[in-house]
């Protein structure tokens, strides 16, 4: 094993919400972690987090074998891997572990991708943690997406997959609350902002971006109108890849499946009342936070920005 696996214990980003930048990320970390040499990739975090996304960012081309459409490839090609033979024989596999116990023993996926790996193939293991009891091996490279995206390569020393779960799922619900209410945000700017405005992100919040001119609209109104559809408890669904449901409002939205499923859900939301000007990239941010410690939160930020 080099020295780079024993001196990388982890590295973290934000997880972004839209599906292009997912993608972009997953191009990223493909270049900066992925060797060559990877048979086994390890793949952790709730249903609606981006796995799918950072997947195909990572792995252009690799067919999903349960993706987002809800195309279930069958007969699972893992456990076809004898049906291959001759050149064209694929070399990098994708599996499911959560949807695939529902029709295969836990034990025969183990056994598949084992074989898989014997043949020198690499397998791409969604929800690893749950077939990791069953493996004689550690992954090469191991992601955890919740609100950040943990990327580790595990040792004999760690960290373990049940310790990127912790990370992934706990932080995964503010995910989920950001996203949504930087949606709710939207519909109570005026149009022109909302075209030209560009996402970033903060610990348990967001970033809405407006560049070189500074937006004219009140942003304790937006706050106000956003907390009044938190308190009315409305419905939030996905309807398309570019689109999401709030109660009978279409909106468009690049990552429609990462949302709280009602907006009562969404807990603490806050707005720095004022606009902040980000010299390096010549805009002027307008921030939001959610959770229970998100005035105290925001009021740290505020202060740190200030200095």
């Amino acid at each position: 094993m080099s020295n780079d696996a024993y001196t990388h214990i982890i590295s973290t980003y934000f997880a972004p919400r839209g599906r292009s930048r997912m993608y972009s990320l997953g191009m990223q970390i493909a270049q900066q972690y992925l060797s060559p040499f990877d048979n086994l990739i390890g793949i952790i975090g709730e249903a609606g987090s981006g796995k799918s996304a950072l997947i195909k960012g990572m792995f252009p081309g690799l067919e999903l074998t349960n993706d987002d459409d809800g195309v279930n490839v069958r007969p699972l090609p893992l456990l076809e891997i004898d049906s291959f033979h001759g050149f064209f024989t694929p070399h990098t596999y994708h599996i499911d572990i959560r949807f695939e116990t529902g029709f295969t023993q836990m034990s025969v996926l183990a056994d598949a991708i084992t074989e898989a790996i014997h043949r020198e193939k690499r397998v791409v293991v969604e929800h690893f943690d749950l077939i990791a009891p069953f493996l004689r091996q550690r992954a090469n490279l191991l992601i955890g997406v919740g609100e950040e995206i943990v990327i580790t390569r595990p040792t004999i020393f760690g960290p373990d997959p049940q310790e990127i779960v912790n990370m992934a799922y706990k932080s995964a619900p503010y995910r989920l609350m950001a996203h949504t209410a930087e949606d709710l945000c939207e519909l109570f700017m005026p149009e022109e902002d909302l075209n030209r405005c560009m996402h970033g992100d903060v610990r348990h919040g967001f970033t809405l971006q407006f560049p070189e001119r500074k937006p004219d609209f009140d942003i304790l109104e937006v706050e106000r109108g956003v907390n009044e559809m938190i308190a009315q408890a409305i419905p939030v669904a996905y309807y398309d890849e570019s689109h999401m449901r709030i109660g009978d409002t279409i909106h468009v939205c690049t990552g429609p499946r990462t949302h709280v499923s009602n907006t009562s859900q969404i807990k603490g939301f806050r707005l720095l009342p004022h606009f902040v000007y980000d010299r390096s990239i010549k805009s002027y941010l307008m921030i939001g936070v959610v959770g229970e410690d998100s005035e105290s939160y925001l009021s740290r930020l505020d202060r740190s920005l200030l200095e």
